[in-house]
């Protein structure tokens, strides 16, 4: 297990399984010994060795803490990526109240190896991250995800937008974090379902030409719709009639990445 001397440069990770409390004794025993195990392969598959990190455990919570070395887009990337694949086969085999659903946050700072712990403000934050409203939002609005991810705006423009990662600035949503004395911009993702889980899109809407919406927090699902085209006034009518003389097939060989993509299917003949 990797040390170092004082306050030095690292990634702080931390995780928490949600409604842990509302368990009962077996259960929440079981949290605790798959969730270790949970992240350990999911580190294994990204390529990453946990046991050089710093861990602390805290029953259905863990930071753990590392020294920054240049794979800090591979946490955010690989890392997380494979952790959501660990737990959708995890949770496979569960009824739906016995799943394992985790917050998790990732943040860097100045950090120590103290005597009781960690020490230094940067573990203070990543603390107050992971208890953030936008956190229980997401997880709620979104209830067939069993992950949903904050990170903390120096962590997403170092790699998200900063491009060294295969996500998107689109497929974050800038919040405010209002914990205690906290105050701070973060960056809120449902990695499984490769879409925002909030209002905002921050750097994304910028970068195609439009302001930033408002950082409210809200829960994609409790975004109001635009109004379609042709609205009631208009004139225009929709039908779900099935037209079998009408059928158009549009063959598209390999991967397709559609994400922000709006597709129409319709015929001349209406």
């Amino acid at each position: 297990m990797a040390a170092w001397p004082d306050f030095y440069p690292c990634t702080c990770i931390a995780v928490d399984a949600q409604a842990y409390g509302s368990n009962n004794d077996r259960r929440q025993s079981e949290i605790q010994h798959d969730l270790p195990r949970l992240l350990d392969r999911a580190a294994r598959r990204a390529g990453l060795d946990r046991s050089q990190w710093q861990i602390q455990p805290k029953g259905d919570e863990q930071l753990a803490v590392r020294p920054v070395d240049g794979k800090e887009p591979r946490l955010v990337d690989d890392y997380v990526r494979h952790l959501v694949a660990e737990l959708r086969d995890h949770n496979a085999q569960r009824v739906p109240e016995a799943r394992m659903r985790l917050r998790a946050v990732i943040h860097q700072g100045l950090v120590e190896l103290a005597d009781n712990g960690f020490a230094g403000r940067a573990v203070v934050a990543t603390a107050r991250l992971l208890n953030s409203r936008p956190l229980y939002d997401a997880l709620a609005a979104h209830p067939e995800a069993d992950l949903a991810l904050l990170l903390s705006d120096d962590v997403f423009r170092s790699t998200v937008a900063g491009g060294h990662t295969t996500l998107s600035t689109g497929d974050f949503s800038r919040v405010a974090v209002q914990v205690k004395e906290f105050d701070a911009t973060a960056w809120l993702c449902v990695p499984a379902l490769g879409v925002p889980a909030a209002a905002s899109h921050g750097p994304g809407a910028a970068e195609r030409g439009k302001p930033a919406a408002p950082a409210t927090g809200e829960p994609a699902a409790d975004r109001t719709e635009p109004a379609a085209a042709g609205g009631a006034d208009s004139g225009t009518r929709f039908s779900n009639d099935y037209r079998a003389d009408n059928v158009n097939v549009t063959n598209i060989a390999g991967p397709v990445d559609a994400r922000g993509a709006v597709f129409g299917f319709g015929s001349a003949g209406g």
